[in-house]
């Protein structure tokens, strides 16, 4: 299996799997991961770097009645002043600018504590001895503050893959996953960020599983739409990427789908996310189709719903029936009960949508109508 772009994650039969990766973001002083503040750019000698007042124009130059030395001397006076001028101004937008980044104009990097390195401002990649330094910090402190810098910046690190080796390689995952099961729901989400990156990595996803039956009781059980709920369902769509543990999603396929119908548009997309990468292994196939699904469901065909959850559906129904063609697979037919994904997707209002969607504003959403195969 080849990763593509965009985060999804290419199969030997050429479709993609989705996966989440959560970009490094710099920790805000609100307590959350934040993307960084555009810095404005200084002008050299007209403007300064800060919340200055402008520069009060001086008077203007006159020629020099006296002559040609005169005026050469007062022009050289004026040319001085005004490099001295430009000098000083680029001091004060190096002080200013090394005062708005922490420091970071003058590029100093004293050793620092394990504490220093959860500073929003100390925005390099972190090496093994510093990690080292910070799980121990994340490992022995019980300041809720302190515990979720700490995971952001691991995080923010293990959006790298050399250091999701040397997080697991150092012992941090088990670390990492303790504290998913803190009552701070804060914590508990940058938790579930910083091993839903672990979690990109296929030999850490063997350390990983042993927390996916608590995710999915958070998520299942959690507030609707929280960020604590989108971050579960982050780390549990990585963990199907590969077919290697989708097996321990069997007994939740129907609670997805209830999440499914009842979220809103983001955590729809996040659960078709996830539910695209099980359909995609005749082994889950069953499960899918047995599972007890609200017939509303079928609303995810109608021809206004967004381009991004229609497409999803849609791709849905196509591997299973991709997957129930397959040579060997589903020998014996199952008996699906009613009200089973199975009547949803083969009854005649399904099929309805399905001619509708031919004549769809869209041209995607009409190609993938088109190349659905019959069943």
């Amino acid at each position: 299996m080849c990763r593509g772009r965009s985060g999804r994650f290419y199969s030997s039969q050429g479709c993609f799997r989705e996966a989440e990766l959560r970009l490094p973001f710099p920790f805000s002083s609100g307590g959350s991961a934040a993307a960084p503040a555009a810095v404005r750019p200084a002008c050299f000698a007209g403007c300064s770097a800060g919340a200055h007042e402008p520069p009060t124009p001086g008077p203007a130059l006159r020629p020099d009645p006296s002559g040609s030395m005169g005026g050469a001397r007062d022009a050289g006076w004026v040319a001085a002043g005004l490099l001295l001028g430009a000098g000083a101004c680029y001091c004060i937008y190096r002080l200013t600018r090394g005062q708005r980044r922490g420091g970071r104009g003058l590029r100093l990097r004293p050793s620092r504590s394990a504490e220093d390195l959860t500073n929003g401002s100390y925005d390099d990649v972190l090496n093994a001895e510093q990690l080292q330094k910070l799980l121990y910090l994340l490992e022995l402190t019980e300041d809720p503050a302190i515990i979720e810098r700490a995971l952001v910046t691991l995080g923010n690190n293990a959006a790298f893959s050399a250091n999701q080796v040397i997080i697991r390689e150092l012992g941090g995952i088990p670390i990492v996953g303790s504290k998913i099961k803190d009552p701070n729901h804060s914590i508990k989400e940058k938790a579930l960020n910083a091993l839903s990156n672990l979690s990109v990595n296929v030999e850490n996803q063997i350390k990983i599983k042993v927390y996916v039956n608590q995710v999915c009781e958070d998520v299942f059980s959690g507030p609707l739409n929280s960020p604590v709920q989108l971050a579960g369902l982050r780390l549990l769509t990585n963990m199907t990427v590969t077919n290697d543990h989708q097996h321990m999603f069997t007994n939740y396929i129907t609670d997805l789908f209830q999440v499914l119908l009842s979220g809103n548009g983001t955590t729809k997309v996040q659960v078709l996310k996830l539910l695209l990468n099980l359909s995609e292994n005749p082994a889950m196939t069953e499960g899918l189709l047995g599972a007890q699904v609200d017939s509303s469901f079928l609303s995810l065909y109608d021809g206004h719903v967004a381009k991004e959850i229609l497409l999803r559906a849609l791709t849905l129904f196509q591997n299973i029936n991709n997957c129930l063609k397959k040579e060997g697979h589903l020998t014996i037919q199952p008996t699906f009960t009613q009200g089973s994904l199975f009547f949803l997707l083969y009854g005649e209002e399904c099929a309805q949508k399905m001619r509708a969607l031919v004549n769809h504003h869209d041209a995607d959403v009409k190609e993938k109508v088109t190349i659905i195969p019959k069943f």
